[in-house]
Order: C-alpha cells, then structure tokens, then sequence
C-alpha cells in the first residue's frame, strides 16, 4: 500500500465519473470550474473511463500510480459507481475520497446494468455482461477506514437507498441532503465542503 506525500504543488483532484457518466459530466464540470476560477486548472485530473470495471481500475490505479511517483497528493471525487471505485482505490493506497451518491455492491444490480447501455454524455453504445459483473465483485473492499471519506448523499436519490451509504460508511464525515435526485442537482452548493475535504481551504 502506497501512501500519500506532503505533494509539491498541493492537493490535486482525481475526479471519477460513474456509469454511463463521461468527464463532460456536469459534477466534473463544476469540480474543473472552480479550480479554474482560482487559477488551480492544473490540478484536476479526470479519465475517461472503459466500461468494463477491470479495464476502468486498471486505468485509475495507473493514474494514481503516475501522481505518486511524481509526488502529487491526490484526493479523489467519485460519483455513483465512480464512488466505488474511489472507494476501492482510497484503500488500496490510503487516500481520501469524497464519494457522492456511491454505489453499494453494485454487482447486486444485474436487472438494471446487464445488456445492452448508452452513455448519457456520448450517446456510445455498450454491453454490460455477467463477466463485467464479477469484475465489480472484485473490487469490493470490506472493511473500509471511514476516517478517509466524506460521504455526500441525496434521500431524494431515486437509484441508491441513500440509507445503504449511510450504513456503509459509518463513521465517515457525512453530508445528507434532502430531496435532490441521483445526479445530485444541488451539488454546486455543497461543492465548496467537498473541496475543503480535497484540502483547498475554505472558500
């Protein structure tokens, strides 16, 4: 397990996209702005992710690799299923994470994820199979350290019992909205805590 340096040009942001999602996702849009607004836009980092887990971890976990050996300190934001894998990668190298409406054993949910899916930004076509199911179960980490994350849920979340999360990160920093939706609509408001978290200071 690798461990996050003081960094020489201070925090830097990983943004993870969630499924179906891109880095034109509106969350990562307003994560980019506001560092941009503050002259930070060379400290955020967001992949386009394959859709396939395996191939999706193996692409973060060489990016996070890449930032370590450069002496950056990551944070990481992740979104829904991008909850997941920030979950999974906060572990595996000791890093913080906001996770933002994040997936709980989302290999659990085969009726809604398996077969034939379009992005929401690209309108690519894609299938999700069985196998892509196994590789989520893979990436399951159990038990989590909740010292590592600030938990952001919706109740108005109409794809994720926001209850599930809760439980889930017990222990965690938390932030329970009420109402909003799954993309977490107000999220511009709450924004400036999630940063804080990333290690920006407040605004």
């Amino acid at each position: 397990m690798s461990t996050v340096s003081a960094g020489r040009n201070g925090p830097l942001v990983v943004y993870i996209h969630g499924f179906k999602s891109s880095p034109a996702s509106i969350k990562a849009g307003l994560v980019r702005q506001w560092l941009e607004s503050r002259g930070q836009e060379s400290r955020f980092r967001c992949p386009a992710l394959p859709y396939g887990p395996a191939a999706a971890a193996k692409l973060l976990e060489a990016e996070i690799q890449r930032l370590l050996e450069q002496r950056e300190q990551p944070f990481l934001i992740g979104s829904s299923l991008g909850g997941y894998y920030a979950t999974w990668l906060a572990e595996r190298h000791n890093l913080k994470a906001v996770v933002i409406n994040p997936a709980i054993r989302p290999y659990e949910f085969s009726a809604e994820i398996i077969g034939s899916q379009q992005n929401l930004y690209t309108a690519e076509e894609f299938v999700f199979t069985e196998a892509h199911l196994e590789e989520l179960r893979r990436l399951e980490v159990e038990p989590i350290t909740p010292s590592r994350y600030l938990l952001m849920v919706t109740t108005g979340d109409e794809v994720i019992d926001y209850r599930r999360a809760v439980d889930r990160y017990r222990g965690a920093k938390t932030r329970i909205v009420e109402g909003s939706d799954h993309g977490f609509s107000d999220f511009a408001a709450y924004l400036p805590e999630a940063m804080e978290f990333c290690g920006f200071g407040k605004t």
